[in-house]
């Protein structure tokens, strides 16, 4: 229990860290952020239930008002903002790339990369799209194509989340606590 307690803190902090990169604001005032990457790791490594903790635990930080979003933006504001769909939809991203990085028997490359690929970028989207169509007063056709933008950096962020994961499964097949 406490090892699980001192991964989930560890995720919540590279989630943050990740924040400190710089964000590439958005037209549609959704930004760019290395942070989407934190959310599929924490699936990938941590597995679906310590990684959605992860991520749970980090949002209430942010809730609470620690500005750990990309930008040093926090406090409840954020979850009336278009983001607000990319906000809820993190846990469950993180909880759907951590089951199939448990349940697949694929290499753990290719089994985070799909999890990444499908939780970090697919159900991450259908939260976040569905968010900017509220928040933005648009229809949903219309947020997809905002949403456009995000594609080929989460993409590259899926396959190094895969890479990152293959490079922990080799140096410490131990701390892959979503194969454990």
């Amino acid at each position: 229990m406490e090892r699980s307690l001192s991964h989930i803190a560890l995720f919540t902090a590279l989630i943050a860290v990740l924040g400190l990169v710089p964000r590439i604001d958005l037209a549609a005032g959704v930004p760019i952020t290395a942070q989407s990457l934190g959310i599929m790791l924490c699936g990938t490594i941590l597995g679906a239930r310590r990684g959605a903790l992860a991520v749970l635990l980090f949002l209430l930080l942010v809730a609470l008002g620690l500005p750990l979003l990309a930008g040093g933006r926090g406090g409840l504001g954020v979850f009336a903002s278009p983001t607000v769909g990319f906000l809820l939809g993190f846990p469950v991203a993180a909880f759907v790339a951590g089951l199939i990085m448990e349940r697949t028997t694929l290499a753990p490359f290719w089994a985070a990369t799909a999890g990444a690929v499908i939780g970090g970028i697919g159900v991450l989207y259908l939260f976040g799209i569905t968010g900017m169509a509220i928040m933005l007063g648009k229809s949903f056709s219309e947020a997809s194509v905002l949403a456009l933008a995000f594609l080929p950096g989460d993409v590259l962020k899926a396959v190094l989340a895969g890479l990152v994961t293959q490079a922990v499964a080799r140096a410490r097949p131990a701390s892959l606590l979503a194969r454990g």
